[in-house]
């Protein structure tokens, strides 16, 4: 991880080989952190940077399983 970064994004292990929430992730995220690939949900992380903390990724996701961390806020968990 590179520290210009602003925040990290985890997916919990119980649905990150969910393809039909990665294809959600992928589609709803505006700036394409999300990448649904052949094995589930995978993070662009060169894509990071750009998160704009609209909580997309959070509102289509199961409840607790897709974290945003502000890293530049002591680790805090976004809409938590």
């Amino acid at each position: 991880m590179s520290d210009a970064l602003f925040i990290d994004v985890q997916v919990d292990e119980s649905v990150a080989h969910d393809p039909q929430l990665a294809a959600k992730l992928a589609e709803v995220c505006p700036v394409d952190i999300f990448r649904a690939a052949e094995h589930g949900v995978e993070i662009v992380r060169e894509n990071l940077d750009e998160c704009v903390l609209c909580q997309l990724c959070l509102n289509v996701a199961p409840p607790g399983s897709v974290r945003v961390i502000k890293l530049y806020d002591g680790g805090a968990i976004l809409g938590a």
